[in-house]
């Protein structure tokens, strides 16, 4: 039976309810605490049945197996979440996204027990997210001064102000071309350069709120850390799945219509070999960037026409550019077109070529895509070169991403099974691919019943 002490102190009046669990291996009593504080304004006889309504709660709860730990903050339990998830393997990627979004979420209810947390909590926090002034101190910044002249003039290389910003060179690239980058990478890159952020950028604040989609990673990330809680029976539920975040519009994946992959195709004849290739490879594979990047030659079959995707490059502010397993942990065998295994063949001749070229300065990594120096490649640059690549040629803006949902149209309106494609893009299941490209197979249907009604209803002229 749970027992009640009122404890009056310079705060005012609390009452310590204790509830006893039996006996340890010792044989020592196992004893669970809370404290339960009155409302302001309460009367006597409100405050004598609440207390009494909160211990047989917590009578309760302990005799159904939660451990309610009345001390543990959100912020805490949140900690050791996350070194669970990297001790179970997660991404450090995902891991460094985690922790980016932490800071935020801890500022805002790190500070609560985590037994007392409540959807209302959560829910007022996502209200402060929608605020048009949540955006200040990440500003977008361009700079004031000549960046590719000061690299120059100083002799520095855009590789090594990015390493030492630890940032994407891309960015310093877009930082020297006068393009606007975020503000908390400005200023490492002018910490990196010797000099305040006012001297090198200028910053105008976003006054945008965040979008929805940001807003739900955030309640994604406080729901992955209760349903731990909730597993682990620290708490009897999970507040946010009672709360009530945004709903996001779905969007409907961009993709190329036929005559732009003819312009694509036709103006990267003028490009380098290795760009080219790349570029066919999205188009054709519906690869992710990263898998596109992590390509090693022994995983391509010149025989069978085929290569075998099993491992991807990711890029993450903890580790930089480090080989992992794909997303979902998959290996594909994906056939190739007789155009493909033509540019493979070439592409191979003139890396061996720069790799002569290059002598004891080749570094042997195996990948079919590298640096000059035969080192593995950035899957940011692929970003990058598609962006100017596009301006070049007078393009629709192009991004890696759009060729993979190109294939999946293609494959869709050609009555490919949702099984096959699935399996072609590397989803980890069918469901992944029918919700995502729903659209597109609800015009298929359409279609289809417009042939029956074509081949079995309408009289031919």
């Amino acid at each position: 039976m749970a027992t009640i002490e009122k404890i009056t102190g310079k705060t005012g009046t609390t009452y310590r309810i204790s509830v006893s669990a039996g006996f340890d291996t010792a044989g020592k009593r196992i004893r669970h605490r809370m404290t339960y504080k009155p409302e302001p304004g309460m009367t006597a006889r409100q405050i004598q049945k609440a207390v009494q309504r909160a211990a047989a709660d917590f009578e309760r709860s302990i005799e159904q197996g939660y451990v309610l730990d009345n001390k543990q903050t959100f912020a805490d339990y949140a900690a050791y979440v996350l070194d669970l998830k990297e001790r179970d393997g997660t991404k450090a990627k995902t891991l460094d996204r985690y922790r980016e979004l932490l800071i935020r979420i801890n500022q805002a209810i790190g500070h609560i027990k985590l037994a007392d947390l409540l959807p209302q909590h959560l829910n007022a926090f996502y209200k402060n997210l929608m605020e048009p002034w949540i955006r200040l101190g990440a500003g977008i910044a361009t700079t004031k001064i000549d960046l590719a002249e000061w690299l120059k003039q100083n002799k520095k290389t855009r590789a090594g102000i990015a390493e030492a910003a630890e940032v994407a060179a891309s960015t310093v690239s877009a930082a020297a071309q006068g393009k606007p980058i975020q503000e908390i990478k400005a200023k490492a890159i002018a910490t990196a350069m010797g000099k305040k952020l006012g001297e090198v950028f200028t910053v105008e604040q976003n006054m945008e709120p965040l979008a929805d989609k940001t807003i739900l990673a955030y309640h994604r990330l406080i729901s992955i850390i209760l349903t731990q809680a909730e597993k682990e029976m620290l708490v009897p539920y999970n507040a946010a799945a009672k709360a009530t975040p945004p709903k996001t519009a779905k969007k409907a994946p961009n993709y190329f219509q036929p005559e732009t992959i003819s312009e694509i195709l036709k103006a990267l004849e003028a490009e380098p070999l290795k760009w080219q290739l790349i570029t066919h490879l999205l188009l054709v594979t519906g690869c992710r960037r990263g898998e596109i990047m992590g390509l090693k030659w022994d995983k391509v079959d010149f025989k069978n026409n085929r290569v075998t995707i099993d491992r991807a490059l990711i890029v993450s502010p903890s580790k930089g550019v480090y080989e992992s397993t794909t997303k979902t942990s998959d290996i594909r065998y994906l056939n190739l077109p007789a155009e493909t295994m033509v540019l493979l063949k070439q592409h191979k001749r003139e890396q061996l070529r720069i790799q002569i070229a290059n002598g004891d300065r080749w570094i042997y990594t195996g990948y079919v895509f590298t640096q000059d120096n035969g080192d593995r490649m950035n899957p940011d640059s692929i970003t990058a070169w598609l962006n100017d690549f596009s301006k070049r040629h007078g393009l629709p803006h192009i991004n890696p991403h759009a060729f993979r949902h190109t294939v999946a149209s293609v494959l869709l309106a050609n009555g490919t099974d949702i099984v096959t494609v699935a399996a072609q893009l590397g989803h980890a299941s069918a469901n992944t691919t029918e919700n995502f490209y729903a659209h597109i197979i609800e015009e298929n249907k359409a279609k289809a019943s417009e042939c029956i009604a074509d081949v079995l209803l309408r009289k031919k002229a």
